[in-house]
C-alpha cells in the first residue's frame, strides 16, 4: 500500500487517457426503436443508420443527429396555445379568420397531424420544414375554404378535410419536405360574433325558403301525376271513341254494299221492300194517319175527327 502511495501517472498519459475516454464516447451510439440516425461527415450527409448499436468517427469529424420517424406530430391553427395545458380553447382570429366562396366571414380552427418520412429531406432540403408546414397548411385551408359557402363550411367538414389533407400533401411533396400528413381535424366552424345574429337571420330564412319550396314540390307531385292520369284517361276515352265510330262506319259501309249488291240483282223487288221496311219504322211513330185515295174524284167525306179515333178512307 505504501508503494501505491507512492506510485505517480505521468501527465501526459494522463492527457492521453482523458483524450481517449472522451472521443472514445463520441464514438460509440445507440439508435432507439422508431429512430433513424443521420450521419455528416465534416457538416456533409453521409449515411443514416436503423435502430441498435452503432459507430462513428469522433466529434468534429462526424456528427449524430436523431431522428424520431415513428412519433406522430400536430400542428394547431385556430386556437391560441394554452399557457398550462398545451391546448388551446379560444379561436385566433388572425388565422382562422376566412373568407368563403360566398362572400361570407367564417371562423374555421382545425389540426394537422403529421409524422417524418423521409429524415434527410427534412433536415436539409428545407431551412425550417415546421415554419412551412404551417404557411402551406393556412395556404391550403384558405384555398378550399374559399371554395365553398359558409353553410358547406359549417356542414361539411369531413369533406373540406380531407380536400385540405390532400392539397397540403401535395404542396409538401413538391417542395420536399420530407412530411407525410397523417390526418386533418376540422374544429367547430362557426361565425364571427358581431355577425351572429345576422347570421342566424339568414339561416332562418334560408330554412323557410326550403320549407316552401319542399310544400311547392309536395304539391306539384301530387297534381302532376293527377293531371297526367286524367290526360291518359281522356286520351284512351277518345281512341276508344274514335275506334267505334270506325268500326260502326265500317260495318255501315258493308251493310250498305251488301244492300247494294241485292238491289243490282232485283232494283224493284229491293226497292219496294225497302221502302216497305222505312215505311214500318216511320207510320207507327206518326200517332193518328188519314190515308186519302188519290184517285178519288168525289167531296171529302166527313170523318169523326175525335181523339182516339182513326178512319181510313180510300
Amino acid at each position: 500500500m505504501n508503494q501505491f502511495k507512492n506510485f505517480k501517472l505521468p501527465g501526459g498519459l494522463i492527457l492521453i487517457v482523458l483524450f481517449l475516454l472522451f472521443f472514445g464516447k463520441s464514438m460509440v451510439y445507440t439508435i432507439g426503436v422508431g429512430e433513424v440516425g443521420i450521419i455528416q461527415q465534416f457538416g456533409k450527409y453521409s449515411r443514416q443508420t436503423l435502430p441498435g448499436l452503432h459507430f462513428k468517427l469522433p466529434i468534429g469529424v462526424e456528427k449524430l443527429t436523431k431522428v424520431n420517424v415513428d412519433i406522430i406530430r400536430k400542428e394547431e391553427f385556430g386556437y391560441m396555445q394554452a399557457q398550462f395545458t398545451g391546448r388551446g380553447g379560444s379561436p385566433s382570429d388572425d388565422v382562422s379568420l376566412m373568407l368563403t366562396g360566398d362572400l361570407n366571414v367564417g371562423l374555421v380552427p382545425w389540426l394537422v397531424q403529421y409524422r417524418i418520412d423521409d429524415p434527410v429531406k427534412y433536415l436539409f432540403e428545407v431551412e425550417s420544414p415546421e415554419n412551412l408546414l404551417r404557411d402551406m397548411s393556412e395556404a391550403s385551408m384558405r384555398q378550399v375554404v374559399g371554395d365553398r359557402t359558409i353553410n358547406e363550411v359549417i356542414i361539411k367538414r369531413d369533406e373540406i378535410a380531407m380536400a385540405a389533407k390532400e392539397l397540403l400533401q401535395e404542396e409538401l411533396k413538391d417542395a420536399k419536405t420530407g412530411i407525410v400528413v397523417s390526418t386533418i381535424e376540422m374544429q367547430k366552424t362557426n361565425v364571427p360574433g358581431p355577425v351572429q345574429p345576422s347570421f342566424n337571420e339568414v339561416n332562418k330564412a334560408q330554412q323557410e325558403k326550403e320549407t316552401m319550396i319542399y310544400k311547392a314540390r309536395e304539391g306539384y307531385n301530387t297534381a302532376i301525376p293527377t293531371a297526367h292520369g286524367e290526360a291518359e284517361r281522356t286520351v284512351l276515352a277518345a281512341e276508344g271513341y274514335a275506334l267505334d265510330r270506325i268500326n260502326r262506319a265500317k260495318g255501315d259501309a258493308n251493310r250498305f254494299l251488301a244492300l247494294f249488291e241485292e238491289y243490282d240483282k232485283a232494283k224493284d223487288v229491293t226497292t219496294r221492300r225497302i221502302y216497305l221496311e222505312k215505311m214500318g219504322e216511320i207510320l207507327p211513330k206518326l200517332g193518328r194517319k188519314y190515308i186519302v185515295d188519290e184517285n178519288q174524284k168525289n167531296m171529302l167525306p166527313l170523318l169523326n175527327m175525335g181523339p182516339g179515333k182513326e178512319a181510313i178512307s180510300k
